[in-house]
């Protein structure tokens, strides 16, 4: 796809400084820009290469006063905000990127299955029986859709996600790659021979709607009821969410965060990367955990934690201070004793 300066002016409610006809088919970064491309200058570190740029289109703030002459093969649009402005074109690429329909050859969908309008099939995806696929939903190839699973409108689920049967994905949701949903809970019980007999995990996983799942998540499916990801929940890579766990709206897990059974996490929550929550705890709302922490007590709202087990942050802050101080300390009371 190409625009051209005025078109992206418009589009932003800018000004166009230089070709107005100029014509852009790709992103750059400024310092890496190239004919054809279109960058932005909101970071005024980089203000060097705006005069260096072989980028085609720099979109830069209406209030940037120019130190040089930029490049005659440089056009600029100015705007209120340049990073607003670009995330929104970047949202805009994305949508004609992914603006995918139709249905590929060599993909299975059982005769009980309902499909909406507008939808893209990717080859090799596997739709089963009474699967229920809603209007506009992207599924790329090599995708499974259980049983009964039901998929809300607007969702995006890339290559090779899989999802077991009865689970429920809400509207405007992205599974990134590799993530699985509805996977049975980690649920033995010991026997006497000494080893461990399965316990059916018979319930289902409930996605609800502008959630987005980082690829290679496994998020485990309840032994009854429902593990339940709220309203605008954000998971980054390998993420793991154990079965019965509920996860508060608009919380936010960085990668490799696992959450033991039948948690539950409030809503605005953030945690770090490497996070370690226990079982059958309740952590509170806007409560924020440093990576590689592990929490393993209830934790009350407006909480900020680290360490293993965590504690508060001031505390572990004045605690660690000590800690680095412990080698002299520990020196001088060699010292003392001998005396």
């Amino acid at each position: 796809m190409e625009f051209t300066a005025e078109q992206i002016a418009g589009l932003l409610n800018g000004e166009v400084e230089g070709n107005a006809n100029v014509m852009v088919n790709t992103l750059s970064k400024i310092e890496e820009g190239a004919t054809s491309s279109l960058s932005f200058l909101a970071n005024l570190a980089y203000e060097e290469h705006l005069y260096t740029t072989d980028a085609s289109i720099v979109i830069i703030n209406k209030n940037l006063s120019l130190k040089k002459e930029i490049k005659s093969t440089c056009t600029l649009v100015r705007v209120d905000d340049a990073y607003q402005s670009f995330t929104k074109l970047l949202e805009v690429y994305n949508q004609f990127r992914n603006n995918k329909t139709g249905i590929e050859k060599q993909t299975f969908i059982a005769e009980s299955v309902t499909i909406g309008d507008d939808i893209y099939l990717g080859a090799f995806a596997y739709i089963s029986d009474n699967a229920v696929i809603g209007n506009n939903v992207k599924i790329y190839p090599q995708s499974f859709i259980g049983e009964n699973v039901k998929i809300g409108n607007n969702t995006l689920i890339y290559a090779g996600v899989k999802i077991y049967h009865d689970c429920v994905i809400g509207d405007n949701c992205i599974l990134h790659a590799g993530a699985v949903i509805g996977s049975d809970g980690f649920g033995f019980a010991p026997n006497k021979e000494g080893g461990f007999d399965k316990i059916p995990q018979i319930g289902n996983v409930i996605i609800e709607d502008d959630v987005e799942i980082g690829p290679n998540n496994c998020i485990d499916r309840a032994t009854m009821g429902s593990t339940i990801i709220k309203k605008g929940v954000k998971t980054d890579n390998l993420v793991h969410i154990a079965h019965n766990v509920v996860v508060g709206e608009n919380t936010v897990l960085a990668g490799q965060t696992g959450i033991s059974g039948s948690s539950k996490i409030g809503k605005n929550c953030m945690t770090g990367g490497q996070v370690g929550i226990t079982g059958h705890i309740t952590i509170g709302d806007n409560v924020k955990i440093a990576g590689q922490s592990g929490v393993s007590k209830d934790i009350k709202d407006n909480q900020i934690l680290q360490g293993s087990p965590a504690f508060s942050y001031p505390d572990y802050m004045r605690s660690y201070a000590s800690f680095k101080n412990l080698p002299s300390i520990v020196n001088r009371l060699n010292k003392l004793e001998k005396k």
